[in-house]
């Protein structure tokens, strides 16, 4: 039986954020399983964010997105970290969104069919969010537009399911307990692969 493959994905752009201990959490719990564990933190990676002509013509992708893109194949479940900014993601993240989730790599057009085919099936992911605005007030009065356009509108479009969330909210004025509390929990689902 082949160990699981997981890939963990830090789209924080500050490597002493929260975020990244939060990654590194993840990672020593996922390490003490039988599965295979790569971390990518996206700031590292040397790419253009910007799609530059949409999906009307190709930009060669740079070596770093096509080692990233074999990565994101390669996974049975990728594990996002980030936080939420003015309700979306950080810019960075999701120029490597743009750059990477192609029709043709991650998902297809199929002539004569209204819904893509889905090149992701078979994956799982977990979506480990932070935010400083409390869970209720975002999926009560926003109605959650970051984990809806990343969970459904990027994840599930391609075939990734299930897609778990943990949403670690409000980070600002959080004291140290709380946040050891979550990197002990996240650290958990590392090693169960959640």
């Amino acid at each position: 039986m082949k160990n699981k493959q997981v890939l963990i994905i830090n789209g924080h752009p500050d490597q002493e954020s929260f975020n990244s201990a939060l990654a590194a959490a993840y990672q020593k719990g996922a390490k003490e399983s039988n599965a295979s564990v790569n971390l990518l933190n996206i700031r590292e990676l040397d790419f253009n964010p910007n799609l530059q002509f949409g999906y009307r013509k190709r930009v060669s992708l740079e070596p770093d997105l096509l080692s990233s893109i074999e990565k994101i194949k390669a996974a049975d479940h990728l594990v996002w970290v980030f936080p939420m900014w003015w309700y979306g993601y950080p810019a960075l993240m999701k120029g490597f969104i743009d750059r990477t989730f192609l029709p043709g790599i991650m998902f297809d057009y199929e002539p004569g069919k209204s819904v893509p085919k889905k090149l992701l099936k078979g994956k799982t992911a977990r979506i480990i969010m932070t935010a400083d605005t409390p869970k209720w007030y975002d999926r009560l009065f926003m109605k959650s537009p970051a984990l809806n356009q990343f969970k459904k509108g990027t994840l599930q479009f391609c075939g990734v399911n299930p897609v778990k969330v943990s949403y670690i909210a409000p980070i600002k004025s959080s004291s140290e307990e709380f946040r050891k509390k979550y990197l002990s929990k996240i650290e958990q689902l590392g090693k169960n692969n959640k």
